[in-house]
């Protein structure tokens, strides 16, 4: 899975990654820093620490993205 969402601080979108077939949990952020992640959930849980939807120019967007975390990582 991967998300591109345009920020409202950046030209560049904030990318997100959750490749379980390689082990590769990362994001970027709006100021192209990045944070690496060992599982989905360690990643699920820093977007849901550090990022709101009204930091996005697609709130919407950001809602559905976590929507579908809570779909494919937070159910059981």
């Amino acid at each position: 899975m991967e998300y591109y969402l345009k920020s409202k601080e950046s030209a560049y979108p904030c990318e997100v990654t959750i490749d379980e077939d390689n082990g590769r949990y990362m994001i970027r952020k709006a100021d192209s820093s990045g944070e690496v992640f060992n599982s989905p959930l360690e990643l699920i849980r820093w977007v849901l620490d550090n990022w709101t939807p009204d930091e996005f120019q697609d709130q919407e967007q950001f809602r559905q993205m976590i929507t579908e975390f809570q779909l494919n990582f937070l159910t059981n």
